[in-house]
């Protein structure tokens, strides 16, 4: 289930930030207004299990660009997570999650505030919120009690929806068309995604039982590609 009340945070957090951003735009920067792409990830869980697994995932985006800048963008992302181990977590729980999440996200180059010859210009650093579904597969009895004992299950779900905050830092490398404009865009970024809710993992016992000692979250280190294209009057 979504967490209204963690949405209604993030995004009054957001409000100020984008409004700071548009602030100051280039004008003189020439850049096209849209543009598609896609990318690779390796990623990994943090969740109350032991020995998380890394794994690749997959996204297809459409950015549209602001400022030359700031690029809004709305990315499906597919991957799989994974931790724990019949021998390896100490109450044998497992759990590998095939995931689809949307995230929109906007990102705040430097080029939008220092000299457009600096090389700090294409680093930047951007967050967002997205929605993301959790299918698991979860080993929801102990296989490895005093005796054999399966009585207790595990609580928890094996799909569910949550909400996800992603925070974001990389370097974009511009390659440009013979009118001087971006016209692929090859970025290198490292992504932190705080979701909301027990379902990255697939399990919701109380804390009594077992402490949740922070919010369930995953990492990316990424490699993206983009094809800009359109005009600056909005026309594709």
């Amino acid at each position: 289930m979504v967490n209204i009340l963690a949405l209604r945070k993030y995004v009054l957090f957001l409000f100020p930030f984008f409004t700071a951003i548009s602030s100051k735009a280039q004008v003189d920067v020439n850049y096209t207004q849209f543009a598609i792409g896609t990318g690779a990830s390796y990623v990994r869980g943090y969740t109350n299990l032991d020995a998380q697994q890394s794994h690749f995932a997959g996204n297809l985006n459409f950015t549209y660009y602001y400022s030359g800048y700031i690029p809004l963008t709305a990315e499906v992302q597919s991957g799989t997570l994974s931790g724990g181990g019949i021998t390896i977590d100490p109450y044998g729980r497992q759990y590998t999650n095939n995931y689809l999440a949307l995230i929109l996200h906007g990102d705040f180059q430097f080029g939008q505030i220092t000299d457009e010859d600096n090389f700090f210009k294409d680093f930047y650093a951007g967050t967002g919120v997205g929605l993301i579904h959790d299918n698991d597969k979860v080993q929801r009895t102990n296989p490895i009690a005093a005796n054999g004992s399966l009585t207790y299950v595990f609580p928890g779900v094996d799909q569910s929806t949550n909400l996800m905050v992603p925070l974001r830092v990389g370097y974009e490398f511009k390659f440009l068309n013979t009118f001087g404009e971006p016209a692929i865009r090859l970025a290198i970024s490292y992504e932190h995604n705080v979701v909301f809710g027990q379902g990255l993992d697939g399990y919701n016992d109380p804390s009594s039982k077992f402490k949740h000692n922070f919010p369930s979250q995953y990492r990316q280190i990424s490699i993206g590609i983009k094809y800009d294209f359109g005009g600056r009057d909005g026309t594709f």
